[in-house]
C-alpha cells in the first residue's frame, strides 16, 4: 500500500464508501500537487473521481484552513450561479485523519500553475481566460449575501482594517518579525490610507488564475472557482488587488512554478484587467494602488507562512523553497505603490 501524507487510507475508505457509493477496496487516493495551503487529494474508483480537501500537516494558524467555512460557502454559492464544484460530503470526525475534511466533485479541466501549463493554451484562449477571470469575479461580487444564506459570513464594516491587523498577527505567528523586514510599517501605511467608501460583497480572499479550473474542452472558459477558505464579507476590490498582485512576476517565487501570465503573451496585462472590472461591474475604481499594495502586503505574509512550514519540514510538494525569498521584494513593491 502506498503511503499518502495526511491520510489514513483504511479509515478513509471505510468512511467514504457509503457517501460515494463505492466498494472500499476500489477507492484510491493521490495527492494533487500544486497547493500551497490546504492539501488536496484526488479520489478515484474506476472511472469516477472526486476531490478531498484537508488542512496542511502543520503550522496551522488560528482562524486559517477552516474546512467547515469553505464547504458552507461553496454549498451556498453554487445555487447562486457561481461556478464552484458540487459539495458531496463534510466530515467532522477528527479521529479519521486527524482533522475535518470535505469531499467535492472532480471538475475536469486545466489548472494553470506553471509555465508548462500556460504553454497548453492558445494566445486567444489566454485572452478569453483573462476576460473570464474578471467576469466571474464580478459575478461573485454581485451575489446577494442574504439571499445566498451567507449574511453571517463576515462583517463588511471595518473589513480592511481588520484584515491588516489579522495578517500582521499571522506575520508574527510565522516568525516574520525575526526576518527584520518592514511588514508592520507597510501595514501602518495601509491603515493610514484606508478608502473612505469601501464596497461590500462576498469576497473570495485568494482570487487568482490557479484558483480556477479552465474547462477541459475550452481553455478560454472558467469551469470552476476553487479554494474558498478565506471567503468572507468585505471590500470586493481586495479580490481585484490580489489578482493583480499575482499577475505580477514577483509572485512567481511564492507559487514556485514559474509565471504563466508572462509565459503566454495572450494573457492581458493587469491594467486591462482593472479596466474590464470597471466596465463589467459598471463602477469606477478609486485608489487601485491601495488595493494592489494590500495584495502585496498579504502575499508577503503568505510567503512567510509557507516559508515557516518549509523550515519545519511540514510541506507536501517539491517547490516551496523559494517562497521566503519573495518577502523583501513584495514589501518593497507594496510601499512603492502607496507612494505613487
Amino acid at each position: 500500500m502506498i503511503d499518502v501524507p495526511g491520510v489514513d487510507l483504511d479509515r478513509l475508505r471505510s468512511t467514504l464508501a457509503g457517501p460515494l457509493e463505492v466498494t472500499p477496496a476500489d477507492l484510491s487516493v493521490e495527492v494533487i500537487e500544486g497547493g500551497r495551503s490546504n492539501l488536496t487529494y484526488r479520489l478515484t474508483a474506476g472511472t469516477r473521481a472526486w476531490v478531498l480537501r484537508r488542512p496542511p500537516l502543520g503550522h496551522v494558524l488560528a482562524t486559517a484552513h477552516d474546512m467547515a467555512r469553505e464547504y458552507r460557502v461553496m454549498t451556498a454559492l453554487r445555487p447562486a450561479g457561481v461556478r464552484v464544484p458540487e459539495m458531496l460530503h463534510f466530515e467532522t470526525d477528527t479521529d479519521l485523519i486527524g482533522t475535518p475534511f470535505f469531499v467535492m466533485e472532480f471538475v475536469d479541466g486545466l489548472v494553470v500553475r506553471s509555465d508548462a501549463d500556460a504553454a497548453l493554451i492558445s494566445a486567444e484562449d489566454a485572452r478569453r481566460a483573462g476576460d473570464e477571470l474578471v467576469d466571474q469575479l464580478v459575478a461573485l461580487h454581485r451575489v446577494d449575501p442574504e439571499a445566498a444564506g451567507l449574511a453571517s459570513l463576515g462583517r463588511p464594516v471595518g473589513y480592511l482594517q481588520r484584515q491588516v491587523t489579522r495578517w500582521q498577527r499571522q506575520w508574527a505567528d510565522s516568525r516574520g518579525a525575526a526576518t527584520g523586514q518592514p511588514l508592520d510599517e507597510l501595514g501602518a501605511q495601509l491603515i493610514q490610507r484606508l478608502p473612505g467608501r469601501p464596497g461590500s460583497a462576498i469576497v473570495h480572499g485568494d482570487y487568482r488564475l490557479d484558483n480556477t479550473i479552465l474547462d477541459a474542452g475550452d481553455h478560454g472558459r472558467v469551469a470552476a472557482i476553487i479554494d474558498w477558505e478565506m471567503a468572507t464579507l468585505g471590500d470586493p476590490l481586495a479580490d481585484l488587488g490580489l489578482l493583480l498582485t499575482y499577475w505580477s512576476p514577483l509572485s512567481a517565487r511564492v507559487t514556485g512554478a514559474g509565471h504563466p501570465v508572462s509565459t503566454n503573451h495572450g494573457f492581458p496585462d493587469g491594467a486591462y484587467l482593472a479596466r474590464r472590472y470597471e466596465q463589467v461591474s459598471e463602477s469606477v475604481i478609486e485608489d487601485l494602488a491601495f488595493y494592489e499594495a494590500f495584495g502585496h502586503f498579504k502575499l508577503a505574509v503568505i510567503a512567510q507562512t509557507i516559508h515557516a512550514r518549509y523550515l519545519q519540514g511540514l510541506t507536501v510538494g517539491p517547490e516551496f523553497a523559494s517562497a521566503g525569498t519573495a518577502v523583501t521584494d513584495l514589501i518593497a513593491r507594496g510601499r512603492e505603490l502607496l507612494s505613487s
